[in-house]
């Protein structure tokens, strides 16, 4: 494509979508990758940014058989593009604080803690607001909540990246669980259920090495739900956190000296989604379960652990 000078009643037509999907080519180098972070086809990137480059007078990529990549102006223009992005995912932030008790919230958690403790806990509260839609994403990763993947955000650990706001939700601790009458067979014949090599360094794991003292572990895995089910099958002990545990008919707790380990559980959002009504409100019914749960998730009010 020959380059000319941009025509400005072409520049005043040029659509985001079009600067996104350049943007996300830029970023992914193949016309396939930046399909699956934008969930469309690839001739529709294509499209898109050929669409660009058209409005511009600009070739953007060099199209090669390895992948997309970019042109010096391309470079300049993507840097720019990156920037304008930015500034959207603000002002899409910000129309939040102007907005009521109706669309959906997002809210990222670990799969565990999404599944087991937010589901059960959180839905009888969206009964006092009707018009908000909860999305409860289980995800291993940190959401980016800055570009939007998430509303707000249940971690174990506090946030590293500035700008955040992060409030404490109360502590996670650990017990040792069986089958009932597991714990009953000779100690010398226990069997255990832990993390991988992935996971081999997180405290609770360090804890439990501790107690199988070099006896079996016949199951690991990097999945908290896999040693539940495992747990629960007469399979072997877990250290599984209380909230899982206790109370759980299928379990029992098995005596042992305390877990040292108590992990913090922070409530994470940006600053900007503070303003939104439906975003306040759901934060508010997270402390409250959080809070009300406070004794089973740091295993206070467990007996037998």
């Amino acid at each position: 494509m020959q380059k000319s000078p941009i025509n400005p009643a072409a520049s005043a037509a040029l659509q985001w979508d079009d600067v996104r999907h350049f943007l996300a080519l830029a970023r992914n180098g193949s016309l396939s990758g930046a399909a699956r972070r934008l969930a469309v086809e690839h001739s529709t990137v294509a499209r898109r940014v050929e669409a660009l480059e058209h409005a511009l007078g600009v070739r953007l990529f060099d199209r090669l058989p390895r992948g997309w990549t970019l042109t010096p102006e391309g470079e300049t223009l993507a840097e720019q593009a990156g920037r304008m992005e930015d500034e959207a995912l603000a002002f899409s932030r910000l129309a939040l604080g102007v907005g009521t008790l109706q669309g959906t919230v997002r809210i990222s958690a670990p799969p565990v803690i999404a599944s087991y403790f937010l589901g059960p806990r959180l839905l009888p509260h969206r009964e006092a607001w009707p018009g908000i839609t909860l999305d409860i994403v289980g995800e291993s990763r940190e959401a980016n909540l800055a570009r939007g993947e998430a509303d707000l955000a249940v971690r174990l650990s506090r946030p590293s990246a500035a700008g955040l706001v992060a409030r404490p939700l109360g502590q996670l601790g650990y017990g040792l669980y069986a089958a009932p009458g597991y714990a009953e067979r000779p100690a010398d014949a226990w069997q255990f259920l832990g993390y991988d090599d992935s996971l081999r360094q997180v405290p609770q794991q360090q804890w439990l090495d501790g107690i199988a003292a070099g006896r079996r572990f016949i199951l690991r895995s990097n999945d908290l739900a896999t040693l539940l089910h495992g747990a629960r099958g007469g399979h072997g002990i877990a250290a599984l956190p209380h909230f899982l545990g206790a109370g759980d008919p299928a379990l029992a707790p098995v005596a042992a000296a305390p877990c040292p380990t108590l992990r913090p559980i922070w409530l994470v959002m940006h600053p900007d989604v503070r303003r939104s009504p439906r975003v306040r409100t759901v934060a508010d019914a997270l402390l409250s379960v959080f809070s009300e749960a406070a004794g089973l998730l740091s295993g206070e009010t467990v007996s037998g652990t």
